[in-house]
């Protein structure tokens, strides 16, 4: 027990010093949960500290991610890291002033964007149980992210899925960054609020070292999630900063850094001996695939579902997510034949997103799907998912105004700009049933964030059973020696450049025709040299937004090639109506390309 307690005093004296040193970040936030960490790294968890990666050990998810300094001096202090504390926040350090992947391997992945840890949380635990291994999962969260409505999204989750080996611990230090918190220190309202979702909840002294074990204890038992409420106080250890107002946000001035070590005992670090995990052996079921082959017109949603279900029957590492819509978004074809690689995430996108960042660092390959128009609900999370440096794919169904009559709400139109936006992300729009299927695998295949966007009605097909589809390229569908110019569309618009080439053809006017399927990456090089030899012009219609759309991304990649564009687009909100009444009015339909290019 003294040596916890002790470890708690060295833990607050390495982030008082760190942040000083720095300059800037949050000491009173990692003062208020010392005894927790001490207890959580030095008492309660399994962790191999020389091997970051090993799948059996505990999982720690700082959601408060601006205490990271004791995230940090835990990690030093264990062992796992050698790291120079006080190079926090330095350009060159690995020490950064929020948690990220990219700098430390223990650290799974990116917070600091408040209301997404437990959601993670509940990935990891997910994760744990379809794997059969016997990790527990451990989440720090701040009182003032529980004003986020992911946070409750995450507990009826991990309720539902009866996840027992979920901890989350709510260090409820009363004060957020301008002042008290929603709830302040008042517990009953605490646990009178998740009760109700049908967890355990055990309330307790944040800075009893003895309180925090029992919990823990009694964690580990319990067949149900577990919260727990910590009260502490927000600078506890440092009598000028305890339950203070004003210092959220701020290191200790240099001037009264010796004044606040004085009054926290400068101790050894104890020896500590870490527990290590048990070795659960776990191997995932992999057969031949087996695909369809298409021959008639099909929806590329459709086809999206058929070729996740044949990924997920080949391979038991392939999960398949879904905000309620998979009878839409057909990724319920996974559900009919491996029902235990199907999640239901039910309306709670958010949730849906961090669950699966947390089963994809776990080593699944998720697939989450819901409309174009909810994705953009969850922007948020994709972000920090991209920060985490996550494999994960994602498949926006019900895009732009083809999808009809239900309305301007329903509409994705500004999903590819969303995903174009992140870092290490793939964007991809199919047209037809053999591009969907070669894409979905493609993206099975990739790392980073890969986004696959599927149309509503069926489309015509257009690609042999055995066409390939690269990375970064475009495939050409029409051409002639004398063309006046290029079309090109995307998905939906690609069939009414089609259209336009028959109606031009019957004009005796030549055009040649691109589908552009891969949106990011792009070779802007080979469609300069293909747009050069074809009229030195191009039409290009999008069923999205203009602002970072298709012709955003084409144009940029123009400059300095002295080749015109003409771009369409949908503007304004638009309104219910059949497909090619829409297509029609937004001016992105094959008539739109014949009158832009008559305007040329």
């Amino acid at each position: 027990m003294k040596n916890l307690k002790d470890i708690a005093s060295i833990l607050r004296r390495d982030s008082i010093k760190m942040t000083s040193e720095a300059g800037s970040g949050h000491p009173t936030s990692c003062l208020s949960c010392a005894e927790i960490i001490s207890v959580l790294f030095f008492n309660e968890m399994s962790y191999d500290i020389t091997n970051p990666n090993n799948p059996d050990n505990d999982e720690f998810v700082l959601s408060k991610g601006h205490a990271a300094p004791i995230l940090y001096s835990a990690l030093y202090r264990a062992g796992c890291i050698k790291d120079n504390l006080l190079s926090l926040r330095k350009i060159n350090s690995r020490l950064e002033g929020h948690p990220i992947p990219r700098s430390l391997p223990w650290i799974k992945v990116a917070t600091g964007s408040l209301g997404q840890g437990l959601g993670v949380g509940v990935g990891f635990a997910l994760a744990a149980k379809l794997q059969s291994r016997k990790f527990r999962t451990y989440v720090l969260l701040g009182d003032s992210e529980i004003a986020e409505g992911s946070i409750y999204e995450a507990i009826e989750l991990a309720v539902k899925n009866k996840l027992e080996n979920l901890v989350a611990i709510i260090d409820i230090n009363r004060l957020g960054q301008r002042g008290e918190t929603i709830l302040g220190h008042d517990i009953k309202s605490y646990k009178k609020r998740f009760r109700g979702f049908g967890a355990k909840i055990i309330s307790i002294d944040g800075h009893n070292i003895k309180q925090i074990k029992r919990a823990l204890k009694k964690a580990r038992k319990s067949k149900i999630p577990t919260i727990i409420l910590a009260k502490t106080y927000k600078g506890y250890g440092v009598s000028f900063l305890n339950n203070k107002e004003g210092w959220h946000g701020k290191s200790i001035p240099i001037e009264d850094l010796e004044r606040s070590l004085s009054e926290i005992p400068n101790l050894e670090m104890p020896k500590i001996k870490i527990k290590k995990p048990d070795k659960i052996n776990y191997k995932s079921k992999k057969e031949n695939i087996s695909l369809r082959r298409y021959s008639e017109s099909v929806s590329t949603r459709k086809v999206y579902g058929e070729t996740l279900a044949s990924l997920g029957n080949s391979n038991s590492d392939i999960l398949a997510l879904d905000a309620e819509v998979s009878n839409s978004t057909y990724s319920e074809e996974l559900k009919k034949t491996k029902p235990q690689q199907f999640i239901e995430c039910y309306i709670a996108e958010q949730n849906m997103v961090s669950m699966a960042l947390g089963l994809s660092k776990k080593g699944f390959n998720t697939f989450s799907s819901s409309f174009a128009a909810f994705l953009s609900r969850a922007h948020d999370q994709i972000r920090m998912s991209a920060l985490s440096s996550a494999d994960m794919t994602f498949c926006g169904s019900h895009s732009g105004v083809s999808i009809g009559e239900d309305g301007a709400s329903q509409m994705g139109l500004e999903d590819i700009s969303m995903f174009r936006s992140l870092p290490n992300s793939y964007v991809f729009y199919p047209c037809d049933a053999v591009s969907t299927q070669k894409l979905t695998l493609l993206s099975s295949k990739l790392k980073g964030i890969k986004y696959i966007r599927t149309t509503k009605e069926k489309t015509p097909l257009i690609y042999d059973n055995l066409e390939r589809f690269s990375l970064g390229d475009f495939k050409v569908l029409k051409k002639s020696n004398k063309d006046l110019a290029v079309l090109i569309g995307a998905g939906i618009t690609t069939h009414e450049a089609l259209n336009a080439y028959e109606k031009l053809k019957n004009k005796r006017k030549n055009v040649a025709v691109v589908d552009l399927y891969c949106i990011k990456p792009f070779n802007h090089k080979k469609l300069i040299d293909f747009v050069k030899k074809h009229g030195n012009k191009i039409v290009v219609a999008e069923d999205n937004r203009i602002e970072g759309g298709i012709s955003e991304m084409i144009s940029r990649g123009l400059n300095g090639s002295g080749i015109k564009i003409k771009s369409l687009s949908v503007e304004g909100i638009p309104h219910s109506g059949k497909t090619k009444e829409l297509l029609k009015i937004h001016k992105i339909d094959s008539n739109a390309y014949i009158n832009s290019l008559i305007s040329f």
